[in-house]
């Protein structure tokens, strides 16, 4: 039964959110707004109330919830003062929406945030908006009078506190927009890792005729006065401009729901960032993707509020979807892990426009060394992409290619990176562009030719391969004289430093020869393709023989005794290459299940840390769904569990649950790889 209120805001009774009916889970840190290394604000504790929302970095991004209930204040999110919170009673983490449920005198609080990263929509994907609902019911028999208090502290558009703002006011057709931003506006002017953006502008919307009040002031003044039901001050804070720390000026809206019953009221805003400019590539500032057409910020935040509700509809409808392909795929706590990853993935890129409109989608390397477009970061985030829209794998790889067929690069094997986040101008990392030192030669090549395969076999596009055909020939003939037996040298588990006889990276090698091999056949190349296709076997059977320890396979040739995961033989599954025979993944398996820990299997013989990424990996070459989950069960404990509160850590200790370094990186999205090896869609 729907109801019409004098607003037009309808009441209708609840219904079950997405995911209520699978497992408990307590995420190491929650997605609130997730849209790029820059706009990226999470929930770092159990409950809402337990600490002020921060960025990924750990920096504080305070925003206040608050709700009055027949004059009694609560809060719902932030511990501002001693106000007592409302009893958290649930929490789901989805793909694309993050549902709390509250409880007080009565009342009911559903808060949903919802960051509408449709892979197959990349406008809507680039936009930098995230919709908060609020929808409230009464949950016994009496009716309550009620009023909720949102606001942003400006800080989020700094990286330090003690940098100047200034913010104002807007009027959008029917929208209300209230904006900060530093006084300074220095677009584009560092380059780094833990930084926050300070150029641009924050964002709070709401329509017009649901709000009861919008206000610009010091976050205090605000808060006193919604919790001592006072009118808010009608003036704006004009003292400006001013240190984001100085009594933290905050954006707010008040909401008045009126008298609710057991029907539920919705009000709702949009948190949105105008960053104008976001990546500097090769000396040229570029735009979000959104932006190619011309459209302005404010044309765009109308056009988000006009489809608020389709959209959303839209995204519950994926989020239903994804999650019950998950479940199939690897059961409900394998699931859960992607959800919780499917964000964080994706907001760790910024999706730029071209100047011809070419999208052009660039990964931050997030508190590993800042490095954008890093090669071997792509390559573990890659399966996500494409299993949603290969064409976003085509725009990260596209500037790689495009870069290394350039003067400035002259090795003859691919590069690591473009630079440091958020400056593409060329390879900072290992030996930059002067010399072969701390390079990842091997590494890089095979991750570019398996990248560059697979993308081929998921979009059926023959043209990309073959206007960078000659690129990729010439690290295929790098790989067939290095790759067999690697010297001494770094792969993607740098912080494991140098390794010399690398079987793990070895695979890597041959299978990216029977990439090449594949994409060869593709483009008509039938005597290169069957070249490097008997190459390819004849390693693989080499390979065997040279890593066999007994009962499992070396972590390099010259060591009997060592063992590592062997995550890179998973793509010759999912490319059906079939160049490794079936027993030795088999073999893996079997060894992997024995010494794992209760907190998942390290990452090989020299010590108990393990990757959440390469642990998937390594267990989607399992042929048995219940050895699947054996393997994968117990990352889904780690980061139930984990004492470090971060966005999801790709590296830690097996030991404790501990992160190390590593948090809210897009390699996380590399998980999804059970998903697309099922799906076939590369076969």
């Amino acid at each position: 039964m729907v109801e019409r209120v004098a607003n037009g805001i309808r009441r209708e009774p609840m219904k079950p959110s997405i995911g209520e009916d699978k497992l408990s889970f307590r995420p190491p840190a929650v997605p609130l707004v997730t849209h790029d290394p820059y706009f990226s604000i999470w929930s770092m504790a159990d409950n809402l109330t337990d600490e002020w929302p921060k960025h990924w970095t750990g920096a504080a991004n305070g925003m206040c919830g608050m709700l009055r209930v027949d004059g009694k204040p609560f809060r719902f999110m932030g511990v501002y003062k001693q106000l007592a919170p409302m009893a958290q009673t649930n929490l789901v983490v989805n793909p694309l929406t993050t549902i709390y449920r509250f409880e007080a005198a009565g009342v009911r609080l559903t808060l949903t945030f919802t960051s509408p990263l449709l892979p197959d929509d990349l406008d809507l994907l680039s936009r930098s908006v995230t919709y908060v609902d609020f929808q409230v019911q009464a949950i016994d028999s009496r009716n309550h009078k009620v009023a909720l208090h949102f606001d942003v502290s400006c800080d989020a558009s700094v990286d330090k506190a003690e940098q100047k703002i200034t913010w104002s006011r807007h009027q959008l057709s029917n929208l209300i927009a209230l904006s900060a931003g530093s006084l300074d506006q220095r677009v584009l002017a560092r380059s780094g890792d833990n930084l926050r953006i300070d150029w641009g502008y924050l964002y709070l919307a709401a329509p017009q005729n649901q709000v009861s009040a919008s206000i610009v002031s010091g976050a205090a003044q605000m808060r006193d006065d919604f919790v001592n039901n006072r009118q808010p001050n009608p003036n704006d804070d004009l003292r400006m401009p001013r240190p984001a720390s100085d009594q933290w000026p905050a954006l707010a809206f008040e909401f008045d729901f009126g008298r609710v019953g057991r029907g539920r009221v919705e009000r709702h805003l949009l948190m949105a960032y105008d960053d104008q400019f976001c990546i500097e590539y090769f000396y040229r500032k570029l735009r979000p993707y959104w932006k190619r057409k011309g459209m302005e910020f404010g044309e765009m935040l109308t056009l988000a509020e006009k489809q608020h509700v389709s959209i959303l509809k839209k995204c519950r409808a994926f989020d239903a979807r994804v999650m019950a392909d998950l479940k199939k795929a690897g059961g409900g706590c394998y699931a859960r892990l992607c959800a919780l990853a499917y964000r964080q993935g994706v907001a760790a890129h910024k999706l730029a426009a071209d100047f011809d409109g070419t999208p052009l989608f660039f990964s931050k390397e997030n508190f590993s060394n800042g490095c954008i477009d890093t090669v071997d970061v792509t390559y573990p985030s890659a399966p996500f992409f494409l299993y949603f829209n290969p064409e976003l794998l085509k725009a990260q790889i596209k500037p790689i290619m495009d870069y290394a067929c350039s003067p400035s690069w002259r090795f003859d094997f691919a590069p690591h990176d473009l630079g440091t986040y958020p400056l593409a101008n060329g390879q900072v990392y290992g030996g930059g562009e002067k010399t072969e030192e701390n390079q990842m030669p091997v590494e890089e090549s095979g991750n570019m030719l398996i990248l560059a395969a697979a993308y081929t076999s998921a979009s059926c596009d023959t043209e990309f391969a073959r206007q960078y055909w000659d690129k990729l020939t010439q690290w295929a003939k790098y790989l067939e004289k290095k790759g067999l037996d690697p010297e001494n040298q770094l792969c993607t588990d740098d912080f494991a430093g140098h390794l010399s006889h690398n079987t793990n990276l070895s695979i890597k090698a041959i299978v990216a020869l029977g990439a090449y091999a594949q994409m060869a056949k593709v483009l008509g190349e039938s005597r290169v393709a069957d070249k490097y296709n008997k190459l390819a076997r004849r390693m693989a059977k080499q390979w065997q023989k040279m890593a066999f320890d007994g009962d499992h396979y070396r972590l390099t040739f010259d060591r009997p005794g060592s063992w590592s995961q062997k995550y890179n033989l998973v793509w010759d599954r999912v490319l059906n290459l079939n160049i490794f025979p079936p027993e030795i993944a088999r073999t893996e398996i079997a060894y992997y299940k024995r010494i794992q820990t209760k907190l998942g299997l390290p990452l090989d013989s020299r010590k108990t840390y393990t990757k959440l990424d390469w642990t998937i990996w390594s267990a989607t070459l399992a042929e048995k769904h219940d050895d699947f989950v054996a393997l994968t069960d117990p990352l889904f404990d780690w980061a139930d569990t984990s004492p470090s509160r971060v966005p999801l850590s790709d590296w830690y200790e097996t030991a404790d649950g501990r992160h190390i370094h590593f948090q809210a990186r897009s390699v996380v999205a590399g998980i999804f790889i059970k998903l697309l090896a099922d799906s076939k869609r590369l076969k």
